[in-house]
């Protein structure tokens, strides 16, 4: 059957990579963001690869009305609402002492409320029908925080508890509608040449650095099986595992390092720099999947070959505890 996919954040980024990965597969693709060059570019990539259909909706997510109207519109035209993405997110970063409350307002506005909008307006459609797929794009900051991004932290780790609620009533009252939250590393996108900044050099992800088509893959993966929880990446488990094992000892390692590693060696000009809190970052001009680190970013992740494969390893682990146990009961003969 051909999916109807709604993907929010999809004109760049992890977003594009996603709508584009769905396109691949011949969805009936809604794409919802707030630039309209980005979204226009996305609509015509995606049908060069495939998808059935495109519709665009220039909708700022921190608008559940406008949100909703999108959901709706979908329906409208295509019946019901297969799959929905929610993946818009904006940030600042800045030490949590230079962000004016109407910057954290806005972050939460969007990364959090975005997330919260997107899910009320897919379930509105979902739960009628008795089933459906939601995923949030969450990250191993919704876990542990990091410095300078104060915000957009909080915001993750509003989702994650969110979301911890809502599966909950979901299996009680819906369990036909799947909740997913794919949890990513560093990942090479556009934001860090849009993002608000008030640090004295370039923002880059923290490294290690991977594509976002790995990214999208996990999403996909996560969709397509209604999986709980899928970490991406390395990264992202030493993050979890380190702020469960070792939370004082990684404050002490952030704040050696969480400063450089956020930034790169080339100083910039605020006079002169565009960012996209207020406004969108792809509004004049597309910027497509990938940031400007393409040159580090890792288009493979062993951690989430692992993390998709857990059912043919379990096999692989009982038969390896099997044989064992039959050669030792053959000695002991």
């Amino acid at each position: 059957m051909t999916q109807t996919v709604v993907v929010t954040g999809a004109s760049a980024g992890v977003g594009r990579a996603v709508a584009c990965a769905y396109a691949a597969r011949g969805a009936r693709l809604a794409l919802l963001a707030r630039g309209a060059a980005g979204l226009a570019a996305a609509e015509r990539e995606c049908l060069s690869l495939g998808a059935a259909a495109v519709r665009v909706y220039q909708v700022d997510v921190a608008d559940a009305g406008a949100v909703q109207q999108a959901a709706d519109d979908v329906v409208h035209h295509w019946d019901a609402i297969d799959v929905w993405i929610n993946n818009a997110m904006v940030s600042v970063f800045a030490p949590a002492w230079e962000i004016p409350a109407r910057e954290f307002r806005r972050v939460t506005e969007v990364t959090y409320l975005g997330t919260v909008h997107g899910t009320l307006a897919a379930l509105r459609h979902m739960r009628a029908r008795g089933r459906g797929a939601i995923v949030q794009v969450g990250s191993a900051l919704a876990y542990r925080g990091i410095p300078l991004q104060s915000a957009y932290c909080a915001s993750k780790h509003a989702v994650q508890g969110f979301n911890d609620s809502l599966r909950a009533e979901l299996l009680h009252d819906c369990p036909g509608v799947k909740l997913s939250m794919v949890q990513l590393p560093a990942v090479n996108t556009p934001q860090f040449s849009w993002v608000r900044t008030r640090l004295p050099r370039h923002p880059q992800p923290v490294p290690p650095i991977f594509a976002p088509e790995v990214a999208a893959r996990a999403i996909v993966w996560a969709a397509d099986r209604g999986t709980r929880e899928l970490n991406v990446g390395g990264p992202t488990w030493q993050a979890r595992l380190g702020d469960i094992l070792f939370p004082g000892l990684l404050d002490h390692k952030l704040a050696r390092d969480g400063y450089d590693s956020q930034q790169t060696g080339d100083e910039i000009d605020p006079a002169t720099w565009r960012d996209n809190l207020d406004h969108p970052g792809d509004d004049d001009r597309d910027r497509g999947a990938a940031g400007i680190f393409g040159d580090q970013a890792r288009r493979r992740s062993a951690a989430l070959w692992v993390g998709t494969h857990k059912p043919a390893l379990s096999s692989l682990a009982l038969a390896g505890v099997a044989m064992a146990l039959t050669a030792m009961v053959r000695r002991l003969r």
